[in-house]
């Protein structure tokens, strides 16, 4: 039997968060949406040159200043294509009773929050990872989606390394549950993508975010039912990917016409 389910958006600002919300308001009212403040550039770029070494990263950096703003322009046409085909609604969240302003989502501030407000669900959305001090500490389920077929493709931009990698069966999008790790949580659903010769590494994401929407909903449908499940997923090589940097990307492109 279906009951009321108290949910909370934990997110970053963002146009896919836009489209979440949306997308969810009607079906499985959003009680809070909380923002979570953007980590300043100058710290990523540490943690980042510390895992992968200076040279990966200053590429990383020079592709994401200068393609992704390429394609967004080149790109336009089929973008409003995906968002009118799918019903992706861009219409800006304007009611600001809801919406509640946090530095990170680890913080005291929010993990406080969350303790008052009591949500049964918690619907992540472009946040940093989240400690275990917030996901053992509410008493909610954490739900995410990822653009991604996991465990084969953690990390950021699933869509676009699976076409690199010639991996169709792999290029979709997974909602699963949040645990400590980086996109592990246990997969509740998985449904791929069919990206056609006018996508790119821009419109994926798109796509993903599509699909992924009616997921989140057959997600939030099913807890509130009393009947979520995590779903066995066929065995495969757990991999963590990041930016591609900008000789790679052009060197994918000139090579096997990736975009």
């Amino acid at each position: 039997m279906s009951v009321m389910t108290k949910i909370i958006l934990l997110c970053t600002e963002g146009e896919s968060t836009t489209f979440v919300y949306n997308a969810l308001k009607d079906k499985h009212p959003i009680s809070h949406i909380v923002y979570e403040e953007k980590i300043d550039k100058k710290t990523f770029l540490k943690r980042r040159i510390k895992r992968l070494g200076y040279l990966r990263v200053i590429g990383q950096a020079i592709f994401q200043l200068t393609i992704p703003k390429i394609l967004q322009i080149t790109s336009k046409k089929r973008i409003e294509e995906i968002k009118h085909n799918y019903g992706l609604n861009d219409t800006p969240i304007l009611d600001e009773s809801i919406i509640k302003q946090v530095r990170s989502i680890n913080s005291k501030e929010c993990i406080e929050f969350l303790k008052q407000e009591k949500p049964d669900l918690i619907i992540v959305n472009g946040t940093r990872i989240i400690s275990k001090k917030v996901l053992n500490g509410i008493g909610a389920t954490f739900i995410n989606m990822h653009a991604g077929i996991t465990p084969k493709y953690r990390g950021v931009h699933g869509g676009y390394w699976a076409m690199v990698n010639k991996d169709v069966a792999n290029c979709g999008v997974t909602v699963h549950l949040v645990d400590s790790g980086i996109d592990t949580g246990g997969v509740l659903f998985q449904r791929n993508i069919v990206p056609n010769a006018a996508d790119n590494f821009v419109t994926y994401p798109y796509l993903q975010t599509a699909e992924g929407i009616k997921l989140m909903v057959q997600a939030i449908t099913d807890f509130s039912n009393g009947c979520l499940k995590e779903k066995e997923v066929a065995s495969s090589k757990s991999h963590l990917w990041y930016h591609p940097t900008i000789w790679y990307y052009l060197y994918i492109r000139l090579t096997k016409g990736i975009r």
